[in-house]
């Protein structure tokens, strides 16, 4: 049996979210920024440990400072919402838990998992210092760049969602 399951990329302009999806997709980096205008959507189909095919579309949308500015179009219908944020930026991840909590309220069956990405650019543990001090709560610290935890990020995803 095919399971079929829409993902959506969030989060602000800058983010990697692009890169990630790349990354995820087609195991591929560039260090060339080009902003994404409306979505970009891709299919990758994932083998299941219990043997189904898992088809993950995933939707690549483009960045927005507020998530209400996010087109209802793009999350309806949506499976899981991956919100990711700038591990370089501050202003990516302050307003997350207001960007949290309006998913939740409007989506309230929608899994939502946290992303920090550019951990290859930063003091890993001085960062993850400062989230926990600001009370940001996440699931996983990425690097597009480097793939670290990318793979087995969309790997959980995959099986978290199929079930």
């Amino acid at each position: 049996m095919k399971l079929s399951k829409k993902v959506v990329l969030l989060g602000h302009f800058g983010v990697g979210k692009t890169s990630l999806f790349r990354r995820f997709m087609d195991d591929e980096f560039s260090e060339d920024y080009k902003v994404t205008l409306g979505v970009q959507i891709k299919k990758n189909i994932i083998e299941m440990p219990d043997g189904r095919e898992l088809s993950m579309i995933i939707w690549d949308t483009e960045g927005h400072t507020n998530i209400e500015d996010t087109r209802k179009s793009y999350l309806l219908g949506s499976n899981a919402f991956i919100y990711v944020f700038d591990l370089t930026r501050e202003e990516t991840y302050k307003n997350l838990p207001n960007d949290l909590d309006y998913l939740s309220k409007n989506y309230p069956k929608v899994v939502i998992k946290i992303l920090g990405n550019k951990c290859d650019l930063i003091n890993e543990k001085e960062t993850l210092l400062q989230l926990k001090n600001l009370n940001i709560n996440y699931n996983c610290i990425t690097s597009a760049k480097t793939n670290k935890n990318v793979q087995d990020f969309f790997l959980d995803l995959a099986n978290e969602i199929a079930r």
